[in-house]
């Protein structure tokens, strides 16, 4: 099998095919099959099989390339055309009842979504590169245990849970899917219902990988992404993660030395830069801290009491 990094055209894939004598894939299904991989609940396992059928449906006709060299009689259509727009008949209705299932769900989101707006909730969404931390920074956080794997999009569907300030003020704090360079069109249609989670908030945890080699190019390829659904002018924390792993602080194994080491690294970073390794807890305190600066301050009664 060969795997290309660019998105084939059908008749680019069966080209490649013809020559190299391989089944060829491109980017764009490799991470379809990764996320078909990982789909676990019912909505998240709707969004893949969308992806797959809107990516499958203008690549149907080298699957019957072999069959409309038939031919049929005079006036007629070869069986691999009548097959071939079958095929294509039966996928459209799967798509379209697909897109119906889809928007029943998030119809129910913006059910939700407009009871916590009355409820004056604040929404706080995690958002970053695929295997960036986002799900360990959330069970960090919440003391939840949402699947969090060191692989891509092991996360695909939202996750939301509660946190409270010391000061009582409390936000809702939302994980998303990963991003990833070059992300499929069909997939982020086919996602919609979920990035609606991160177009709703009012602020945005952006979390970096500070040990991957690729940081740079991997932070530009999220606020690319964010710029593009019309979300870059929206609040955020860049919270670099994984500070534990950085190897020349090795030995230095505690949280308060390996937030000392980082000073200097802070110096050049806004106010709203935090450090954190979420499967040791480093950095959580100055995290919550910062959020707390985005928040609403809390209603103070007469008496000045907090409520």
């Amino acid at each position: 099998m060969a795997i290309f990094d660019d998105e084939l055209t059908p008749a680019q894939q069966r080209t490649l095919e013809d020559f190299l004598k391989v089944k060829v894939i491109d980017r764009a299904a490799l991470i379809l099959d990764i996320f078909a991989r990982h789909a676990k609940t019912m909505e998240g396992k709707l969004q893949v099989e969308l992806a797959q059928y809107q990516y499958l449906l203008p690549r149907l006709a080298g699957q019957w390339s072999h069959l409309e060299r038939l031919g049929g009689g005079i006036g007629t259509r070869g069986p691999g055309e009548s097959q071939l727009e079958s095929d294509k008949r039966l996928l459209q209705q799967r798509i379209s009842k697909l897109k119906d299932n889809i928007d029943r769900v998030s119809r129910q989101r913006n059910l939700y979504r407009n009871t916590r707006r009355a409820r004056g909730i604040p929404v706080i969404a995690i958002v970053g590169y695929t295997n960036s931390g986002k799900s360990s920074l959330l069970n960090a956080l919440t003391k939840s245990n949402v699947q969090a794997e060191n692989k891509l999009f092991a996360t695909l569907d939202p996750t939301t849970r509660r946190i409270g300030l010391p000061d009582n003020r409390q936000f809702l704090l939302t994980d998303t899917v990963g991003f990833i360079k070059k992300l499929p069109p069909t997939i982020i249609k086919a996602f919609r219902a979920t990035l609606e989670e991160i177009v709703d908030s009012t602020l945005l945890i952006h979390v970096i990988d500070i040990n991957s080699p690729n940081a740079v190019e991997q932070c530009q390829t999220v606020e690319q992404i964010l710029n593009d659904l019309g979300l870059g002018e929206k609040p955020r924390i860049t919270v670099f993660n994984k500070i534990d792993l950085l190897p020349e602080l090795k030995g230095r194994v505690n949280e308060p030395n390996r937030l000392s080491m980082l000073d200097d690294f802070l110096q050049f970073q806004p106010s709203n830069t935090v450090l954190t390794s979420a499967t040791r807890r480093w950095g959580l305190k100055n995290l919550l801290e910062t959020i707390g600066r985005y928040l609403p301050e809390p209603y103070r009664s007469e008496e000045g009491s907090v409520s």
